[in-house]
């Protein structure tokens, strides 16, 4: 073959290279885009350690995250405040089931700050509220501090790395952190436990949040646990669920006399 013929066909088999290559301009793109993950759903819970309906949620319902492959597709977030009120004049924390559920609410975010990945927190916040723990208003027991670090030890946690946290005071700073942040939900919240999914509250049939996220979920047959779930929420299949109402302001303020917050 003489050079000029060779020549020829090389500029022949480079002139359909490129026109191939422009006149399908999608393929690659929709190929690299086959392989973009959906956004994952906000998952939160507004709560309190001593409400026993924000315990039963976390021990019965909220575990089931970790049991099924749900924490895929989620990003959960604990916010230990709930109903408690911070009174200004004298800088007080007031928790709504008494001193003990202001030192754990602390303690509840601590080990959130210090453990931020949620499979070790919640380990050791599932241990503490699944001790069933009694409620005694207006004290501080030893026995919540035996608890904690009962469970961090059963959760090879370091104790003290919580301790420092509660000792210096960087525990009272991060819970009026979360203070701040429930009080300024929208839709204000009514009570705990308060279960949002992408900031939308569930209201009373947070128990059925699994529901809820898979819905939000946009590549959902991909995640066994939305498989096995019912995806379909009527009206009657659901009962209201307990909770832990906000006290108002007046109720919060009797207790100033006795009550310090621990924190």
């Amino acid at each position: 073959m003489s050079f000029s013929k060779l020549l020829s066909l090389l500029l022949l088999v480079n002139f359909i290279f490129i026109y191939q290559s422009h006149s399908s301009p999608d393929n690659n793109v929709t190929k690299a885009q086959s392989h973009i993950k959906p956004k994952k759903v906000h998952l939160s819970l507004y709560y309190e350690s001593l409400c026993p309906y924000c315990r039963s949620f976390i021990v019965s319902q909220l575990v089931k995250v970790f049991n099924t492959d749900l924490l895929n597709i989620i990003n959960l977030r604990l916010v230990p405040w709930g109903n408690a009120q911070y009174v200004k004049p004298n800088k007080t924390i007031i928790c709504q089931h008494g001193e003990d559920e202001c030192y754990l609410n602390t303690i509840h975010a601590c080990a959130i700050s210090i453990w931020p990945d949620p499979r070790k927190h919640f380990n050791f916040i599932y241990c503490i509220e699944n001790q069933g723990l009694p409620i005694k208003d207006n004290q501080h027991s030893e026995g919540m501090e035996a608890v904690w670090k009962a469970c961090s030890a059963r959760s090879g946690m370091d104790q003290k790395l919580i301790k420092d946290c509660y000792d210096s005071g960087y525990g009272r700073k991060l819970l009026l952190q979360y203070a701040t942040e429930t009080d300024h939900l929208y839709p204000k919240h009514l009570y705990v436990p308060w279960v949002t999914v992408n900031n939308q509250p569930l209201y009373d049939k947070y128990e059925d949040f699994i529901t809820y996220v898979c819905n939000a979920y946009k590549d959902k047959d991909l995640v066994r646990a939305c498989l096995s779930n019912s995806l379909k929420v009527t009206e009657e299949k659901f009962s209201r669920s307990p909770v832990c109402y906000v006290e108002i302001r007046s109720q919060i303020q009797q207790r100033l006399h006795c009550c310090s917050g621990g924190t």
